[in-house]
């Protein structure tokens, strides 16, 4: 995990240079952002071409068009792995899944699949075509003078992620008292010898606060 770490301070590293030359380049002093719901695009894509599509099916006219609009940035949102338990986290919630059916009047549990922050794993997703795909997306979007923006939430983990199992410690843990009187903000998690209850990750609007069905991870170089 600490090459997986070094990797992602070394890819924002890259982001700043890339900021940087934008602005040079272009002589963009506040550079537009363009954000794509990755998942919810490629669903789309998907019922159009009639099989499940990757970032390898993107459109060529739709990248020329987002160039064509004047963006500096685009940030394919979610595009990494999540876990099984993550996702049947959602498919058992039934007020998430109230508001699912709220949203998509034909919903089936294979429209649900989870949240995209509950990381499981800092690699593409597989069903989005793998980290092969995304580089392929990149080059293309350099092509037509665009730059990439991927999230990075360090603390935001799924419950399949393997810090769960073998660094337990590195999360934010509950007792049973907590569990039994707000039992929308934690979760029970088996371990390999033992189980353990974690606290899950609260977003926080004008609406009030709302639960997600990631957990709070901080491990050593975030305390530092």
């Amino acid at each position: 995990m600490k090459e997986q770490i070094s990797i992602l301070v070394e890819d924002n590293t890259a982001w700043q240079r890339g900021f940087a030359e934008t602005k040079m380049n272009h002589n963009v002093k506040y550079p537009s952002l363009y954000q794509i719901n990755t998942r919810v695009w490629l669903t789309e894509l998907s019922e159009a071409l009639g099989r499940p599509a990757t970032l390898d099916d993107i459109p060529d006219t739709e990248l020329d068009h987002l160039a064509e609009l004047g963006f500096d940035w685009i940030w394919f949102l979610s595009v990494w792995t999540t876990g099984e338990k993550s996702r049947r986290i959602s498919l058992e919630n039934p007020e998430w899944r109230h508001e699912f059916e709220q949203t998509l009047h034909n919903l089936k549990d294979e429209d649900i699949g989870g949240s995209g922050f509950a990381i499981a794993d800092y690699h593409v997703h597989p069903n989005l075509g793998g980290d092969e795909a995304l580089k392929r997306l990149r080059t293309k979007l350099n092509n037509r003078g665009l730059r990439l923006m991927l999230d990075f939430v360090p603390n935001h983990m799924g419950p399949d992620h393997p810090w769960v199992q073998d660094h337990p410690e590195y999360f934010i843990s509950g007792a049973e008292e907590d569990i039994k009187n707000n039992p929308q903000n934690y979760t029970r998690v088996n371990l390999k010898e033992s189980e353990k209850i974690f606290a899950y990750g609260i977003l926080i609007s004008q609406d009030g606060e709302t639960p997600c069905n990631w957990i709070i991870a901080i491990p050593p170089p975030l305390k530092q």
